[in-house]
């Protein structure tokens, strides 16, 4: 391989992905405060008291930084994959310090506003962060171009968990770091697909789609990536996003039903990390 990232067509994106993240823009809907698409990490946040749009928002960042702090870009070269708005790529930026990020994403609509929402730190740092069109399961990258590798909620969404981790394992550097933060089904769920297709649109419409946590787990070991852990974050996650849901849907409304799926242990947010050796 020359190590060089090949000229590639634009990427085939599923239909629903492409309504949900282009017209539709979910990062304008109300629940997704502040431009980040994420259920939020809410352990430092006092679930017992009102929540404000601030904590909302605190709960998306805290999410970011719960991964960062696992895939460690500090002084090396970080790619984030499924980049959406590209506000953690600028979080990362400039909390982690990384000599450069590069926010990958499928949408072109999704890049114009990633490029829109950070033309300031575009302009300021043009050497520092870019953002590129591609899918995670053919990345427009080099091999071995990234200390670390990370994505936050956008591994529901990829078709072939197998074919991503081989293109996570191909551009990281040996010694990289790889951390992935999604929701999985329960490993040893039964009928999960069309229980949560029962439970939650975003399962039966096909934009999130139902695999246990292992099914990348293995795929990343079977990519050759080691010291491979996966981590419930679940409890940091689903009653603080139930608690913020409740502000704008009743319950037994669709959306809501995402906490019973995790009471009832089919579903849960994991996060996902491994190394190259």
């Amino acid at each position: 391989m020359s190590g060089e990232p090949e000229q590639q067509s634009a990427p085939i994106v599923r239909p629903t992905v492409w309504e949900t993240y282009g017209p539709a823009d979910l990062s304008a809907v109300p629940v997704f405060a502040g431009g980040f698409i994420n259920f939020g990490f809410w352990q430092s946040i006092d679930l017992e008291r009102p929540l404000s749009q601030g904590d909302r928002v605190r709960s998306e960042q805290d999410l970011y930084r719960h991964i960062l702090d696992a895939a460690e870009p500090e002084g090396g070269r970080a790619v984030e994959i499924g980049c959406g708005l590209g506000l953690g790529c600028a979080l990362a930026l400039e909390e982690y310090g990384p000599t450069a990020i590069t926010g990958v994403d499928i949408h072109p609509q999704q890049l114009q506003r990633a490029r829109e929402a950070n033309a300031r730190l575009l302009r300021a740092q043009p050497d520092r962060m870019r953002f590129v069109l591609g899918a995670a399961e053919s990345l427009p990258l080099g091999d071995g171009e990234f200390d670390c590798l990370y994505s936050v909620e956008a591994a529901q969404h990829f078709p072939d968990l197998s074919a991503f981790a081989r293109e996570a394992a191909r551009v990281v550097r040996p010694g990289g770091r790889v951390a992935i933060a999604s929701f999985f089904t329960v490993d040893g769920s039964p009928a999960h697909a069309e229980r949560l297709a029962g439970l939650l649109d975003s399962f039966a419409s096909g934009l999130d789609i139902a695999r246990p946590v292992s099914r990348l787990a293995d795929a990343f070991a079977d990519a050759g990536l080691v010291d491979v852990r996966v981590t419930s974050i679940g409890p940091q996650v689903w009653p603080g996003w139930d608690r913020w849901l409740a502000r704008l849907w009743e319950p037994g409304t669709w959306p809501r039903n995402f906490l019973a799926a995790w009471e009832q242990r089919i579903l849960d947010y994991y996060l996902v990390t491994a190394t190259r050796p």
